[in-house]
């Protein structure tokens, strides 16, 4: 006698294979290796990187600062040498013992920040209705400089140098209306410019007769 079952066949149960457990551990073993050479390896030389670029960034900046310092530098260097000029200027005048005394005072005055010419009462009301006489109050000396200055009965020969022409009015100017000159002007001058720094600047001359 033949017996048929007809209930549904169990399967049996698969048991995990040793290989897939070994390709976890084995991926979980990658992965930490991974992240430990990240951490102690690339990591502190990205960190160094970083370091080193903030240094590079912060020297380029300094440097960048200096060379802006020292952009003006042959400005400054001009500046400092018409310093010396004038002092060397202002001692040669004192060397002078041949010019009157009070016409080297009255020049020292003239060329002082924020002095005035020695003005009569008649001359001062001039200066201010008369606009061939009058002169800028804020007119900074400092731009002329004095490197001869010759007297022989009683007439004058200034010559030096200026930063422009109207500097140089500026300085006749102050000479026309001092008590102790008169009759100055002008008589010759030339526009140059250094080779070297390409700086420009005026030299003039300028005559008149001194008031005893």
């Amino acid at each position: 006698m033949i017996k048929i079952n007809l209930l549904p066949a169990r399967k049996a149960k698969r048991q995990s294979e040793p290989g897939s457990l070994a390709l976890l551990i084995g991926l979980v073993l990658l992965v930490a290796g991974g992240a430990a050479i990240f951490f102690f390896v690339q990591k502190p030389k990205m960190d160094e990187l970083d370091k080193r670029q903030a240094e590079n960034s912060k020297f380029n900046a300094e440097l960048a600062a200096r060379k802006a310092k020292i952009k003006d530098l042959p400005k400054l260097q001009k500046a400092v040498d018409d310093v010396s000029a004038r002092a060397g200027s202002i001692q040669k005048l004192i060397d002078a013992r041949a010019v009157p005394a009070h016409m080297l005072h009255e020049l020292s005055e003239i060329l002082t920040p924020g002095r005035m010419p020695t003005m009569t009462k008649d001359m001062a009301e001039s200066v201010k209705k008369d606009l061939s006489y009058q002169f800028r109050d804020d007119w900074d000396p400092k731009h002329v400089w004095i490197t001869d200055l010759a007297e022989k009965k009683g007439e004058f020969t200034l010559t030096g140098g200026a930063e422009s022409d109207g500097d140089v009015a500026q300085l006749a100017k102050r000479m026309q209306a001092s008590a102790y000159f008169q009759e100055v002007a002008p008589t010759g001058g030339e526009k140059i410019t250094d080779k070297d720094s390409g700086i420009t600047y005026y030299t003039f001359t300028l005559k008149g007769k001194v008031v005893y």
